[in-house]
């Protein structure tokens, strides 16, 4: 299931970068992916620059390419089936963002 986690990541990393043309889709990462272990559902993490608008903005364009997303996946990589995209925000690199700063004013005072 790594293998497919992995594979998987990198054809949705190529294809948001490459393929979609979507305006709205800012500068968007595949974090990290989970393929369930029937082959039917991927969870897809993202991590998205920019403020909240261009956030919401940038997860609109990509729910509505999922379909798209999808198709090119499977044309990517060869598996049983082609799971069905659950688009989630990553905001980790936020938080650790925001943790950092936190950390830079304690040592300040």
């Amino acid at each position: 299931m790594k293998r497919v986690n992995e594979a998987c990541k990198e054809a949705l990393s190529e294809i948001i970068q490459e393929d979609l043309k979507d305006p709205r889709i800012g500068f968007a990462t595949v974090t990290r992916v989970e393929v369930s272990p029937d082959l039917r559902q991927a969870k897809v993490w993202i991590s998205i620059l920019g403020n909240e608008e261009e956030i919401e903005r940038t997860r609109e364009g990509l729910e509505k390419a999922k379909g798209f997303m999808r198709k090119g996946l499977g044309r990517r990589i060869r598996i049983r089936y082609t799971p069905e995209l659950i688009i989630q925000i990553d905001r980790s690199a936020e938080i650790s963002e925001r943790l950092q700063e936190l950390m830079h004013e304690l040592e300040e005072e």
